[in-house]
């Protein structure tokens, strides 16, 4: 198998901007940041997870698809960028998001953040009620 050639993402101009902000970081094309938030999932995130993130990167990226403005391309470019530098450095369990981000959520988008919630609530109440019929029939047989 011949070795596959790596995209690394590297600023290209040094900025002239005040040192007191870090240069941001170059943004990976769609494509490799697609192929690595699946990478991601599947390393780092359990079965259960990796399924409901997996649906949930494909659905966005398709319907991100046609987008031709630059702007909404760059901010949703960016911000799965930075949910899998999260996911990969295992800080994001239990963060809350900022209010800013909130606040400039459209109404549909508070509405799928809001369905997503509900998903992973109704997921963790299945699991726990596993586990409960599992100790259950655990006893019943006296082990």
């Amino acid at each position: 198998m011949r070795p596959a050639l790596r995209l690394l993402a590297t600023p290209t101009i040094t900025s002239t901007r005040s040192s007191l902000r870090p240069t941001p970081p170059a943004l990976l094309p769609p494509i490799p940041l697609y192929r690595r938030l699946l990478r991601s999932h599947r390393k780092y995130l359990p079965t259960e997870e990796r399924l409901l993130g997996d649906e949930y990167v494909k659905a966005e990226f398709r319907a991100h698809r046609k987008i031709d403005n630059p702007m909404h391309i760059v901010g949703f470019l960016s911000e799965w960028q930075l949910y899998a530098q999260g996911i990969e450095g295992d800080g994001w369990r239990g963060e809350k998001m900022d209010r800013e981000k909130v606040d400039k959520m459209s109404d549909e988008q508070v509405a799928q953040m809001y369905e997503l919630m509900q998903e992973i609530k109704r997921r963790g109440q299945e699991e726990a009620e596993e586990e409960v019929a599992a100790a259950t029939s655990k006893k019943g047989r006296g082990e």
